[in-house]
């Protein structure tokens, strides 16, 4: 099963969600990560807090979803409220769009340590929902019932 997550500066949030899906997706499930207008870079807190998990980073951008033409997901999932709300590329077709909303880490003023432990927080419950995503064999889903199941993870508590 592929699966796109969106965030409009496609910087933490889906940048994390994309190296977690593909470190822990058994091979079951590929990820990619875009937005709408991406930052350019990963937010270097990302990229620390998920080597300090031992998930790679390697191959890891900040990207439009225009870049992505060609590979089509099966599943769009937005992580942020903003990108919930914007009109998705006519290219992504049939997939189905789902909104898991995460808390942006990288938003959190506080101390070094507050902002490691939102980092470690975000990551944990998206590790959380793959693995359930495994559990439930979400890749032999399909049409509504792989809707319910995946709006269902983002509402049910880890």
């Amino acid at each position: 099963m592929k699966i796109l997550y969106i965030c409009t500066h496609n910087r933490c949030r889906s940048i994390l969600s994309e190296a977690i899906t593909n470190q822990y997706g058994q091979g079951r499930l590929e990820a990619r990560s875009a937005g709408s207008q991406p930052s350019g870079e990963v937010h270097p807190l990302s990229l620390k807090y998920l080597a300090e998990q031992g998930i790679s980073t390697q191959g890891l951008s900040s990207k439009s979803w225009d870049n992505l033409d060609g590979w089509v997901p099966d599943v769009a999932v937005t992580v942020c409220d903003s990108a919930a709300g914007e009109a998705c590329p006519i290219w992504l077709g049939d997939a189905l769009k789902v909104h898991w909303g995460l808390a942006d880490p990288s938003k959190l003023e506080g101390t070094d340590e507050e902002k490691a432990e939102a980092f470690r927080e975000t990551i944990k419950e998206i590790i959380n929902r793959v693995q359930r995503m495994l559990e439930i064999d979400i890749d032999r889903e399909h049409g509504n019932t792989l809707l319910e199941s995946l709006t269902q993870l983002a509402t049910k508590e880890d």
